[in-house]
């Protein structure tokens, strides 16, 4: 059984609030990239709110912050990436925040605090979105310890949600 949600359209401001926030956020204007009117709705299911654009769930709401869901392929090749090994693969996908030493490369450019996707060495699939914990120098330079945060994963309630949806 699924989760259960609320789910509506957005009203224009509070459409055109949203991607003001994913713009500043990301860098990244939904409008350039969907590149056409489409209508914004909201589903809150409790542990976290997740809009839809154009009926694709793209972004979600969780404590306050907006990232991208992990099904958002246009923000996926424009966002910096952390590639780790296949054996931090499953740690990842059970919640766990990004080690270094996991770590295989860093792709594009990102800063603390940056959005990025954490994406597997074999395949390069997107396995967990996460909000840096240092520059891209600083994670390069670092030996061990945590270099990403962990917000939505591969598995978890969110990606089911999304699944439901």
């Amino acid at each position: 059984m699924g989760e259960k949600f609320r789910r509506y359209f957005l009203k224009d401001k509070d459409a055109r609030l949203l991607l003001e926030e994913v713009s500043g956020r990301f860098g990244l204007g939904l409008g350039e990239v969907l590149g056409r009117r489409v209508g914004f709705e909201r589903v809150e299911a409790g542990f976290v709110d997740v809009f839809l654009v154009g009926g694709r769930p793209l972004v979600f709401r969780i404590d306050g912050a907006v990232f991208p869901t992990l099904v958002f392929d246009e923000f996926f090749a424009r966002a910096g990436r952390v590639v780790v090994d296949m054996g931090a693969v499953p740690f990842v996908c059970k919640g766990a925040d990004v080690m270094r030493p996991g770590v295989v490369r860093f792709e594009g450019e990102f800063g603390k605090g940056d959005v990025v996707f954490v994406v597997d060495v074999r395949y390069g699939k997107a396995l967990a979105v996460g909000e840096a914990l240092l520059d891209r120098a600083g994670a390069e330079g670092a030996k061990k310890g945590a270099v990403v945060r962990n917000v939505h994963f591969v598995g978890d309630r969110l990606w089911g949600l999304i699944k439901q949806l």
